[in-house]
């Protein structure tokens, strides 16, 4: 490579390890078929790619983004997360320990004591009709 043109980008990017980074990822890039941005001139692909960051015909922040996403394994979403204020009671005897688990426990209760009046009334619904059943 030519030391003048490192020479001429690391005033655009003063940190040479990140220059490396950002060259590499453009040469990446013109081996998959970038569109050039300078004529090649017999150069390799590195070297073209020093040039265009060095005569700024190259967004720096595009390739440092592209380079983060071509290193990522796993993305992740900005998703907001919920805050919940449950807090531990001491355990009691017979009682559920986490406020929701005693609500589900309260209304699983009055479901199923609904459901038993409603098959009582039914069997007493049943044995009326036959008792008179019987009386006739």
């Amino acid at each position: 490579m030519a030391r003048v043109t490192v020479e001429d980008c690391v005033l655009k990017v003063p940190n040479r390890f990140d220059l490396v980074m950002l060259a590499a990822q453009r040469a990446r890039d013109i081996s998959s078929g970038a569109q050039l941005t300078l004529d090649r001139d017999k150069d390799k692909n590195p070297v073209v790619a020093l040039r265009e960051i060095a005569e700024e015909t190259v967004d720096l922040s595009h390739l440092a983004d592209a380079l983060i996403k071509g290193h990522q394994r796993q993305i992740e979403f900005d998703e907001p997360e919920e805050e919940s204020a449950d807090f531990e009671l001491p355990q009691v005897p017979g009682e559920l320990g986490t406020p929701a688990e005693r609500v589900a426990s309260a209304e699983s209760d009055e479901s199923e004591a609904s459901d038993d009046d409603e098959s009582d009334e039914t069997a007493e619904k049943l044995e009326a009709g036959a008792l008179e059943d019987e009386s006739e």
